[in-house]
């Protein structure tokens, strides 16, 4: 396994993604979007786990710089303007994708795009932007679309739900539903009871935020994904 940071822009900022690749030439790639957190460990540690299982990832860094958040407060802070703009956001999430279509050894026509929390919502938000990926996986993220989201949805969209997330509402789950079904996408979500926000992170453990970790939960979804993989591949 050869890992490495890479640098690209969007705009005139840098930013500073985490590159994990195994052997041999074309490999297919899953792009990792963080948490509100940003580009940390867990999700450097998820790059290695999927090049592990033969295909090369990379965690996009959706801040600049590989900023990485120290309280809730300064998470907040630096998620939230991309929130605001999700033009601003798309933007950034292209750019990482164009950078790892240079890549020496990635398959650009073999891209999957999987985020977790806030990079679920990158993760959708780059497969509204009409480009040409195989898919697009969220873990416990937000699901509502921008407004005036208009464009075709070629990737193939998988959304794996906690039903007891307080922060990801009825409301965004139907917003959801009917934008998947008007647009005529191949979509699924899948609803993992008793589970709550996080449920992939075992650092998770703070029920009066809605943050917990499911260790069923964090498995099964990881299972469904992983299937998903070996179908777009």
């Amino acid at each position: 396994m050869k890992t490495e940071k890479i640098t690209y822009q969007s705009g005139d900022k840098s930013f500073e993604g985490y590159l994990a690749q195994p052997e041999g030439d074309s490999n297919p790639c899953v792009l990792i979007a963080h948490t509100w957190a940003g580009r940390d460990a867990f999700v450097e540690e998820k790059a290695k786990l999927l090049t592990e299982l033969g295909y090369a990832a990379f965690a996009i860094d959706m801040y600049g710089e590989g900023k990485i958040g120290t309280s809730n407060e300064e998470n907040a802070g630096m998620m939230q303007p991309l929130l605001d703009d999700r033009e601003e956001l798309a933007r950034r999430a292209l750019a990482s994708l164009d950078a790892v279509s240079k890549i020496d050894n990635i398959d650009a026509s073999k891209i999957v795009i999987m985020g977790y929390c806030f990079g679920g919502l990158v993760a959708m938000d780059l497969a509204r932007t009409g480009v040409d990926i195989k898919g697009a996986v969220s873990f416990h993220g937000f699901l509502a679309g921008p407004e005036n989201s208009t464009n075709e949805i070629k990737a193939k969209i998988l959304a794996l739900h906690g039903d007891s997330d307080p922060m990801v509402g009825q409301d965004q789950i139907e917003s959801f539903r009917q934008e998947m079904t008007s647009k005529k996408v191949d979509w699924q979500l899948h609803v993992f009871g008793g589970a709550m926000h996080s449920f992939t992170n075992p650092e998770a453990n703070d029920p009066d935020f809605g943050a917990v970790y499911s260790k069923n939960a964090d498995e099964r979804s990881w299972k469904i994904f992983t299937d998903l993989l070996m179908e777009l591949f």
